[in-house]
């Protein structure tokens, strides 16, 4: 074997020597995830390293804890040694930690936590503090809506976005407990809000082992860093101290709401006050003010294709169709609005001119209005 398949071989290796590493998800998310990028590689090597990994996983023990906590976890450093020699790698990791998604209840997926009001706007996660939660559950503090831990910076970011999208009473979210060394949950969850995720669903200035994101979409995420606040108590284990945070912003949510029922723009109670505390800037020196001048030039051409916008007042949808320039049609995209759209055409690339993502984003605002108004949708030519 080259010497990147030696050093995951030997790293593995050294883990299943260890009754901890034999019983912990870790250990086996990473040899199901071995089990579905090796064979791409089409390697030699890759075959026989694949060869050790269903062995492996013949040894496995059934699972006692998702992750054990350790400083250096074995498995995932060895997936990293593997994806930093091949990162085409990254995208195919993961696919065994697929969510199931319930449309009939809520939260909509299942996991370790209690459920007190479904209607209260605070949730907290206790990270990797197991007992944690109990203690909050048993305090039923005012405002509490659900608590649980969240342990790993991707399937359990996963989870966490999905239930907070699809509860709209829910304001904050509050972190507390200890962060895992390694999968670092936690700050994972801070650099999502703050920074959201790559092209490749990839949560921007995580420092966690793995934080990809497999089960959510863009707007998902968008949705997610729209809706909620987040409360940054790391570290803190003092349930006391948790429940007056709980309390405090249950009151915020209270204040933020108007006579009429809502928290939109007809508000006249002063804004909640950010849940985390920002950097705050100096003031902007002068700058000029520019006239934005006539332009009559067309939309450059586009070297990744251009686009067909058909909105269907009949269910809501917008559909559009990408075509290359030999007019062969590439890929349908469907959505309920303009913006799921044209996230999903900029984060998969699908668009290289910026004039021509201009005008998208204004042809797909008209399609999205043409529905809500009734009125005739006629594509513009670029």
């Amino acid at each position: 074997m080259n010497s990147t398949f030696t050093k995951v071989h030997s790293e593995i290796l050294r883990g299943m020597k260890l009754s901890r590493c034999r019983k912990c998800g870790c250990m086996r998310g990473t040899l199901e995830n071995l089990k579905a990028s090796l064979p791409l590689l089409k390697m030699k090597d890759a075959g026989e390293l694949l060869k050790s990994v269903d062995e492996w996983s013949s040894q496995l023990e059934p699972q006692e804890y998702p992750c054990f906590g350790c400083k250096y976890c074995i498995p995932p450093e060895a997936m990293t040694i593997l994806t930093v020699k091949y990162p085409a790698l990254a995208s195919s990791t993961l696919s065994s930690c697929e969510i199931k998604i319930s449309v009939n209840s809520w939260p909509p997926v299942e996991g370790e936590y209690t459920v007190l009001d479904k209607a209260a706007p605070v949730a907290v996660s206790t990270l990797s503090s197991v007992n944690l939660e109990e203690k909050l559950a048993k305090l039923k503090p005012d405002g509490l809506c659900i608590v649980g831990k969240t342990e790993t910076e991707n399937i359990g970011i996963d989870k966490i976005v999905k239930n907070v999208i699809s509860n709209p009473a829910l304001k904050y979210l509050v972190l507390s407990g200890k962060d895992t060394e390694g999968h670092q949950s936690g700050k994972t969850l801070l650099a999502l809000w703050e920074n959201g995720v790559d092209k490749d669903m990839r949560v921007v200035g995580s420092r966690g082992r793995r934080p990809i994101l497999k089960n959510v979409t863009p707007s998902d995420v968008a949705a997610f860093r729209k809706q909620v606040r987040l409360k940054d108590m790391i570290g803190c284990e003092d349930t006391r101290k948790i429940a007056k945070a709980v309390k405090e912003l249950s009151q915020e949510a209270k204040s933020a709401t108007t006579g009429c029922g809502c928290s939109c723009e007809c508000n006249t109670q002063p804004a909640a006050k950010p849940a985390i505390s920002l950097t705050l800037r100096k003031p902007a020196a002068a700058v000029p003010t520019v006239t934005a001048g006539k332009y009559d030039k067309a939309v450059k051409l586009d070297k990744a294709g251009y686009f067909v916008i058909m909105p269907s007042k009949k269910d809501g949808n917008i559909l559009v169709e990408h075509y290359s320039y030999d007019n062969k049609l590439l890929r349908k995209i469907e959505g309920k609005n303009s913006r799921e759209i044209y996230f999903t055409i900029i984060n998969n690339n699908w668009i290289s001119e910026l004039s021509h993502a201009s005008y998208m984003g204004k042809e797909l605002a008209r399609a999205e209005l043409s529905i809500k108004k009734g009125f005739k949708y006629v594509q513009d030519g670029a």
